[in-house]
């Protein structure tokens, strides 16, 4: 009895041992894939993160080229709408003379009248 209490306490003693000198190893291989996985997400961050600032690079450039072309587009259009308020000023204008002239005429010879109105004129 007294050889297998023996053999026990030899046998724990050499797991001892062996679990003191085999666990330093095994930290250092843990410590080591821990290292190796941080610089892995650590380039991996770095990769992301210039994706990140070429994305909102892009972002920025197609909303100032919106902004820009919005602002072109504006110009544009108060362009052609002034164009076309001196259009319609030049218009009155017209009319008005025409109107002038008429009635001019209608004072320097009451007999014509407007054909445009259906009226005849003087060889009627």
């Amino acid at each position: 009895m007294k050889t297998l209490i023996i053999i026990v306490v030899v046998v724990v003693v050499v797991l001892a041992v062996l679990a003191l000198l085999v666990m330093p190893r095994m930290r250092a291989r843990n410590t080591e894939r821990n290292q190796v996985q941080a610089r892995e997400h650590l380039v991996e961050s770095q990769e992301r993160a210039a994706q990140a600032d070429s994305a909102q690079a892009a972002a920025e450039e197609q909303a100032a080229r919106a902004r820009r072309e919005r602002a072109e587009a504006e110009l544009r259009a108060a362009d052609s709408e002034r164009e076309a308020r001196e259009r319609l000023a030049e218009a009155e204008r017209q009319r008005t003379e025409a109107q002038n002239l008429q009635e001019r005429a209608a004072e320097l010879d009451p007999r014509l009248q407007n054909p445009a109105d259906g009226g005849q004129d003087a060889r009627g």
